[in-house]
């Protein structure tokens, strides 16, 4: 009898930060609700709509995770977040927006080679996010994208 495979879940994007205040309040900025607020600075959630956001200091989770702390990295780590939207608009908008909290412009929209409309800011610790409107993919009401089958 084999074993049965679990269900298969992305649950929480957990980011290093360097100062958690900071990164708490950027996050806030932005729009995002923090949830489990008695976890203090020690750790942060916030409600996505999807998965759940955390902050939690850097030096804490490379060690829970076994990784060097230092040094830090300081090239492109093969991952970015994103902010898919409803419109070109929107994305300008989110870009302006989150530039105004404090991020930093990484990539000015732009028109993409599949249709689409682009562009990527950073948090405080460098972690990219891409903001973006795509051809078939939906987002709802539910602030959730619907992936065409």
């Amino acid at each position: 009898m084999g074993m049965e495979a679990p269900v298969p879940r992305l649950t929480v994007v957990t980011l290093g930060v360097n100062d958690m205040r900071t990164s708490i309040a950027f996050y806030e900025s932005l729009g995002f609700e923090r949830k489990f607020r008695a976890t203090g600075e020690v750790v942060a959630f916030f409600d996505t709509g999807g998965p759940v956001l955390g902050l939690f200091p850097w030096g804490d989770l490379a060690q829970d995770a076994e990784q060097p702390e230092d040094p830090h990295p300081e090239a492109f780590r093969g991952m970015t977040l994103a902010w898919n939207c409803r419109s070109s608009e929107e994305v300008d908008i989110v870009l302006d927006f989150a530039v105004s909290k404090g991020a930093e412009l990484l990539r000015p929209a732009h028109q993409t080679d599949y249709g689409g409309y682009s562009g990527y800011f950073a948090d405080p610790d460098g972690h990219p996010w891409e903001v973006v409107v795509a051809p078939h993919i939906d987002v709802g009401d539910d602030r959730r994208v619907h992936l065409p089958d």
